[in-house]
């Protein structure tokens, strides 16, 4: 399970150190790519696997389907570290979650999120406020 949240820094190069708890866990390749609310979603490779079947059983005929199964597979890169703990994110990845310096990396449960650290603050700014009243809303799925 990931957990926790690390500020980083992204080079010039587009390369980023995932920290080292979260590199033990993803092992050596895993899956990245855009996901939402403007910011990288990373799975392990078995958990990419479950993701990838629970679209395959989406419908076809769906547009909004068709739309969502190509956001996440267009956008996804096979990525592994080097032996400084770095991962090279792919442009494509850096421009869907406008990555240019200082990230957050978080970890929620079982994915990992890359965001752009002034993005970070303003959705914690945004979604902060009304915390207690969307656990309120889940509290009907039993959370």
């Amino acid at each position: 399970m990931f957990m926790g949240e690390y500020l980083h820094t992204i080079d010039n190069k587009g390369r980023l150190i995932l920290p080292a708890r979260f590199r033990e866990e993803l092992g050596e390749t895993f899956i990245a790519t855009k996901g939402l609310d403007n910011c990288l979603f990373v799975y392990t490779r078995s958990e990419w696997a479950i993701l990838e079947e629970k679209l395959k059983k989406l419908p076809l005929a769906k547009p909004e389907a068709r739309a969502f199964v190509r956001f996440f597979f267009s956008g996804a890169a096979e990525l592994d570290c080097d032996k400084q703990g770095r991962v090279l994110v792919p442009p494509n990845l850096r421009e869907h979650a406008k990555l240019d310096k200082d990230v957050v990396v978080i970890g929620v449960s079982t994915r990992i999120e890359i965001w752009d650290k002034v993005a970070w603050d303003e959705y914690n700014q945004q979604v902060s406020p009304t915390v207690a009243e969307i656990a309120e809303n889940l509290a009907d799925l039993g959370i």
